[in-house]
This record gives C-alpha cells, structure tokens and sequence, in this order.
C-alpha cells in the first residue's frame, strides 16, 4: 500500500476565542493512501495541542511511523488489517484518525458508496448542527448569535470561559428569543466552585446543557450533582473510564479524539450504553475531518445538533455540501467521504 502525507495550513477568520486562548491558524495533516489496484482515498489528522495535549510535531511523526507499517502491507490489504497495521506503528488517535478515514474513503470510491452506506441503513439527509460563538464582548457575541438564527440554526453553542461569561450568555438569549437553545462551553476552565456558581447564574436563560464546565471524569460527577443543568463530557472523554454513565449527561466525540469513524463509533456505543445522550463536533476540522463526522452523526442518529458547522471559519476552502443550510449539513453522497481534502 502507497502513502503520502502532506501539510495544510489555514487561516482562521473571524479567530475563534476561547478560554484555551485565540486560534487563528489551523495545522492539518493529509494523508493519500492506495492500494495495489490503484484506489485511492483520503484522511487527515487535526491534533490540536491547547485541547487534546497533541502537538503537530508528535502527530506528524505518529502518522510517519504508521506510513511505515502501511507501505510494508500486502498491496491487497483491507480496512481493518491495514488499520490494525498501522496501530503498530502508532497508537496516537489523532493520527491513526487519518489513516482510518483515508481507508473508510478507499472503500467507499473502490465501491462507489458513500462512507453512510457502508456503516447502515439508514439513510438520512442530513444532520442538525449547532452554530458557534466565541468568548468575545457580550454585545459582539449576541449579534452573532441573532445572525446565526436568522441563518436557520437553532441551536446556538456559546464559548465560555472568561469574567464574562454570565452577562454573554444573557445577552445571546436576550439577542435569539426564548426558541433556540442555547448550550455553553467553557472548555474545563472553570473549577467546581466556579461552575456551580456560574451555571446557577446563566440558568434563568434556559441552558440546553454545558459542555466541559470542569475537566476530569471526578470534578464533572461531582458538579453534575450539584446543578440541575445537563452537564456534558467533552475533553474529559479521553479519560479512561469517562465514557461511563455516571460521569455526564451527554458526551461530546470527536473524530480526531476517537482515531476515526470506526474509534467513535465505538464510544459511542459504550456511552449511550451507560446512559448518556451523545452528539459529534469539531475541533475545527478541515473538510475530510467534518465529512467522516457528518457520516457518523448520521450513522448514529443522534437527536441533539452537532457541532460541524465550523468549515465557513476558513476562508480559503469552500465548503460545498458540507455548508448549512437552515441549520442542518447535507451527508455527501458521492463516493468514500464524499469531499475533497483542503486545497
């Protein structure tokens, strides 16, 4: 099997603020996998250090070992054997993550099936997904909330993280009306004190739930019994031991956390197991990335939106049908993935 990894780099624009800090360049990793037959298929490795602890540097030389064991495949080697090959190489999920859509996209175009068919058969549209708004002034922050509804979402996910944090999120209902829900997330900024006190506060503006208040599979029981308001695992998730019921309310995966379709699919089935309500979102993912969660999320389907409304962030791609409309993102039908890596 022949593979070749290329670099992107992307502009962020408007930067995304957070409480990790403003992002506003994303580094991808694309990877070009084919077979004996001369199929081809595409994945990529989105690590992003201020969230996930994984710097493109480490990323880059996982997925470089893993290239190793690949090439070193029978030229007929299949998913699993080629995905299972790989691993040796390298456990790292971020970029066993390209490797795993790369292989998911190869079957697909050798097929000629889009990547939802070969997972079920179910066969839905689209998925819903949630607009985003970043940690900036509360008055910036309620107008784009107010533009992303009369886009069509209703599902506003505002970033938290900041002294701000209570006058925003007030603002941003004040800004939508009483319709569209409203989650929050604070990227495990706040401690357990802190979010108590906080999410008590923002309650009266009707929270659909809060995402990663605090980090840690402890802290998130221990505030889960203290509010009334549905609290949800994101980074935590990589805990082991977090996907169990007991830890939230809802879980937050990610592709690229997840080592790919096949990883998150997994933990999703382990943590809806447990109890808990799951939904897919981004990390700002470039368009290989949004498209294996899209088919996930449909794979899946989830009742609440989903975080991959993230694409229009990057002025230099065009996101084609992976672009909401009225607040839900096509599932690409063409084969393997469906979308074409970032130019």
């Amino acid at each position: 099997m022949k593979a070749q990894v290329e670099r992107r780099s992307l502009a962020v624009r408007p930067a995304l603020k957070t409480a990790a800090g403003e992002l506003d360049r994303r580094e991808l990793l694309l990877l070009r996998l084919e077979d004996g037959e001369g199929n081809f298929g595409w994945g990529e490795a989105a690590p992003l250090e201020p969230y996930d602890g994984v710097s493109d540097r480490e990323c880059l030389a996982a997925l470089e070992r893993q290239v190793e064991a690949l090439e070193a495949c029978p030229p007929d080697a299949r998913g699993p054997q080629a995905l299972e090959a790989a691993a040796q190489g390298s456990a790292l999920p971020q970029a066993l993550a390209a490797v795993d859509l790369a292989l998911w996209d190869l079957a697909g175009r050798r097929d000629g099936r889009p990547v939802l068919e070969l997972l079920t058969d179910r066969r839905p549209a689209a998925v819903e997904v949630n607009a985003t708004v970043g940690a900036g002034e509360p008055g910036v922050a309620a107008a784009e909330a107010a533009a992303a509804v009369e886009a069509g979402f209703r599902c506003v996910k505002v970033k938290a993280g900041d002294p701000e944090d209570i006058d925003r999120v007030h603002a941003v209902r004040a800004a939508i009306g009483d319709g569209p829900a409203i989650r929050v997330d604070a990227n495990g900024a706040w401690t357990v004190a802190e979010a108590v006190a906080r999410i008590n506060a923002m309650a009266g503006a009707g929270i659909e739930l809060v995402e990663e208040p605090v980090h840690g599979a402890d802290a998130l029981r221990d505030l889960r019994a203290r509010v009334s308001v549905p609290i949800a695992a994101d980074e935590t998730t990589a805990e082991p031991g977090a996907l169990a019921g007991d830890v939230a309310d809802a879980v937050c995966l990610k592709v690229s956390r997840a080592g790919g379709i096949s990883g998150l699919l997994a933990q999703a089935e382990l943590a809806r197991a447990g109890g808990a309500l799951v939904y897919v979102s981004s990390s700002l993912d470039g368009p290989l990335g949004i498209a294996a969660a899209v088919h996930c999320a449909a794979a899946l389907a989830l009742s609440l939106p989903c975080g991959l409304a993230t694409l229009d962030r990057f002025p230099e791609i065009d996101p084609g049908v992976l672009a909401p409309v009225d607040g839900m993102v096509a599932v690409p039908a063409a084969p393997g993935l469906g979308v074409d890596p970032a130019p």
